[in-house]
């Protein structure tokens, strides 16, 4: 990859797997314009950015409104004149808990931001990257995006589609010279255990952030989130991989049997399928158009 001079864009950049992977970006020569929902964590970021002489400007914004998207992108564009990059890396938790408890509005708050955020990144930024030539896209999916995840039904819903809908742009924006990948990290030492202290800032919410019942810091979910590897490494595998054009970007190895045991039982499945006298006969047919070959 070449990153020297040219400009990336991270959502949910102020903190966290963003600001790592930014920070990585910008150490090998990239813009970096940070977009992020928190004002006071997004100044600290770009100052610590700006000790670290990279170039770099970024703005609040709110992944699940397209207005946000379109003034990152033109912050882009007229400050460093030209967009080569997205980190669609903005996301919550969600509420984990029986599906039973779940209201709709928590479901909705997660795929707007976690979903149709990505979504609308992609919409906004793909024109741009594609007039500068090409780049690079990695959207943040995660473990979760390999599996399900009980008592974890909007987290997993929607990072299973960013990770799907990952391999589908990565063949549509070859053409195009620009490289996709889905990030798929399992638990990072992040704050997203705690996404509902943003959540007052979105969606005419009328809880204020000070009414927000924040997880017990003693809880396991919360020990896990504290215990997970440095952001750092995060944002150095992500060079890494982005140098070797991996179009899946894992972070824990110890990871690969789990998945290895979900697609066994996806395959043994598929073998059901071929002895079945209902089904089994279309075994020779030939695929539809639509399937990559």
């Amino acid at each position: 990859m070449d990153y020297s001079s040219r400009t990336v864009l991270v959502s949910g950049g102020a903190e966290g797997i963003g600001f790592a992977i930014a920070k990585a970006l910008g150490t090998e020569g990239m813009n970096v314009v940070l977009g992020d929902i928190n004002g006071q964590s997004l100044q600290k970021a770009l100052t610590q950015l700006e000790a670290l002489q990279i170039n770099c400007t970024g703005l609040v914004m709110d992944v699940a409104k397209a207005d946000d998207w379109q003034r990152a992108v033109a912050l882009a564009t007229e400050r460093y004149g030209a967009l080569h990059a997205l980190i669609n890396n903005a996301g919550v938790g969600g509420k984990p808990g029986p599906i039973e408890n779940n209201t709709r509005a928590d479901w909705q708050w997660c795929i707007d931001v976690n979903l149709i955020g990505v979504v609308q990144g992609m919409q906004a930024a793909v024109p741009q990257i594609k007039q500068a030539g090409g780049g690079f896209i990695v959207n943040v999916a995660s473990m979760a995006g390999m599996m399900g995840v009980p008592y974890g039904g909007e987290y997993t819903a929607t990072k299973l589609a960013v990770a799907g809908l990952s391999e589908a742009w990565a063949v549509e924006l070859a053409p195009y010279n620009i490289h996709v990948a889905a990030l798929c990290p399992a638990f990072v030492s992040t704050n997203i255990h705690l996404s509902e202290r943003n959540r007052a800032l979105t969606h005419g919410q009328t809880t204020t952030a000070e009414e927000i019942e924040l997880p017990d810091p003693d809880s396991v979910m919360s020990q896990v989130v504290t215990n997970g590897i440095n952001p750092d490494l995060v944002g150095q595998r992500v060079i890494e991989a982005l140098n070797a054009k991996e179009h899946y970007i894992f972070t824990h190895p110890n990871y690969r049997k789990v998945v290895q045991q979900r697609y066994a039982a996806i395959d043994a499945a598929f073998e059901r399928a071929e002895s079945s006298p209902i089904v089994g006969h279309l075994s020779s047919e030939p695929l539809d158009a639509f399937v990559p070959q």
